[in-house]
């Protein structure tokens, strides 16, 4: 990122963002042409996909498994959606029949939901709902900011028609790029609206002159510093191979498990729908005791370990702790565990 700038129109930085669009699509699993780096945060990209595929008084059903996806009701409630939620306890999974059951009432424009929930460390089940909202003809759009590079996607074999993400997490580079997918179907809608897209920086249209093939068209100034830090983080998960890395966010994710359930930490989410690089649990008496927020407060104090706060009405209840990317090592784990046990001996 301490390279020299180009223009952001310079053809050396064009050829390098098409690099980019290509090594982000098998990271998607998607042959997508219209699969960028957007110039902006992970919320941006939710913002971008809603308000390219949403026009007021659209009807939309989303799944609200936590924080995330009440932020997608906010959004797209202004846009002018009509929104439909289905909500399950924090912690917990979508239920494909309940999804089912709201698309079939509704016949909505779009389902939407987040694939890996951040707020909660819970994998949601895509393939089914996703099945539902195709019979239906409904556009999907799925949140992947926490799951891009550390969990398999397949967007087009679940027939998925818009996927956003972010930079910070499983790819290990810094914030302010979200990449995104939008499939033909997808690019169609946003072509062919009786209204323009609500935002003008996030108009798909407009970003297909300058990201997509043939004469670029001036659209903004890319952030070049951020783009030459994303490339080196592909390059970095296409040294290692993405299955390989798949695998040690599961390793690294079973080995904290185990070790905080000697410390009297218990998961939160059961086994088969955790989040191998976000892991929420809840906290033993010991810790509530103390104060979990003066705890965490010495974990980042005295031994520069961030653990995250519960959100929400998971706030004070639990932790979340996440291994993305470079930092989903052992390594890392032995660390955490090790200033735990410290700051525990001391309430002692």
């Amino acid at each position: 990122m301490s390279q020299p700038l180009i223009g952001h129109m310079d053809p050396e930085f064009i050829a390098l963002m098409d690099s980019i669009k290509s090594r982000l699509r098998p990271l998607f699993g998607t042959d997508n042409e219209m699969t960028l780096p957007l110039s902006a945060t992970g919320s941006a990209g939710m913002e971008a996909c809603l308000a390219n595929l949403l026009e007021a008084g659209d009807k939309i059903v989303i799944g609200v498994a936590g924080v995330f996806g009440l932020r997608m009701c906010e959004v797209a409630s202004r846009i002018g959606a009509r929104v439909t939620k289905v909500e399950t306890d924090p912690g917990t999974v979508l239920l494909p029949e309940r999804m089912e059951e709201a698309i079939k009432e509704t016949n909505p424009h779009a389902v939407a939901f987040v694939h890996a929930e951040t707020s909660t460390g819970a994998l949601q089940p895509v393939i089914e709902i996703a099945k539902a909202a195709k019979k239906a003809g409904s556009l999907v759009i799925l949140d992947c900011v926490t799951s891009l590079g550390g969990l398999p996607l397949r967007i087009d074999d679940w027939g998925i028609d818009a996927a956003y993400s972010g930079t910070q997490k499983c790819l290990s580079c810094p914030p302010g790029l979200s990449p995104i997918s939008f499939s033909k179907e997808a690019v169609m809608k946003a072509t062919e609206r009786k209204s323009k897209v609500q935002s003008w920086y996030l108009d798909i249209g407009l970003l297909a002159g300058y990201y997509g093939s043939g004469q670029r068209v001036y659209h903004h100034t890319a952030p070049i510093t951020a783009i030459y830090g994303l490339d080196e983080g592909l390059r970095q998960i296409e040294k290692e191979g993405l299955q390989a890395r798949i695998a040690r966010h599961a390793d690294a994710a079973q080995i904290l498990i185990e070790g905080l359930q000697t410390l009297g930490f218990e998961p939160l989410v059961d086994k088969e729908h955790r989040l191998p690089m976000l892991t929420s649990v809840k906290l033993p008496e010991r810790v509530v005791n103390r104060g979990e927020a003066k705890v965490r407060s010495a974990l980042l104090n005295d031994h520069g370990i961030e653990v995250g706060a519960g959100l929400g009405s998971l706030a004070g209840k639990i932790w979340r702790i996440g291994l993305m990317g470079e930092n989903a090592r052992e390594a890392s784990v032995d660390r955490l565990l090790s200033a735990l046990q410290k700051e525990l001996a001391k309430n002692q």
